[in-house]
């Protein structure tokens, strides 16, 4: 099983920047050939696709709410997924989500939960005005 876990959340004023990272940890050995995704959640609201990659990083997307602002990229060496937000504003606030979908060597950015197979815990991120 592979797991994944958040880390970099926290509590910022408009503005700032935050780095949030999700590494995985268990059986790794298929996260260099994963899709990744970041993906957000308020409550009373499904859960909405922040930025995604392909397997091999040829191919990024991002919403339209964080495009310019953020930057999603990944390092196999440490398995760990990075997402840079710069610029944060406080509709950004929100429980912070990595997904995976394994052996998904493919061009395709996927950007919906159900493509992914395996989320972390979250991660929380409040932007203060």
């Amino acid at each position: 099983q592979v797991q994944l876990v958040e880390s970099g959340g926290g509590l910022v004023q408009a503005g700032a920047s935050l780095r949030l990272a999700c590494t995985a940890s268990g059986r790794t050995a298929t996260f260099s050939s994963s899709a990744m995704g970041w993906f957000r959640q308020v409550p009373g609201k499904e859960r909405e696709f922040v930025a995604g990659l392909n397997w091999n990083s040829a191919r990024t997307l991002y919403a339209d709410s964080v495009k310019g602002r953020f930057t999603i990229s990944r390092d196999n060496a440490k398995n760990t997924v990075y997402l840079q937000m710069n610029s944060l504003k406080p509709e950004d606030t929100a429980i912070y989500y990595c997904a995976a979908k394994r052996l998904a060597i493919t061009m395709i950015v996927f950007t919906t939960p159900p493509d992914y197979e395996i989320w972390g815990q979250g991660t929380q991120v409040t932007v203060s005005s």
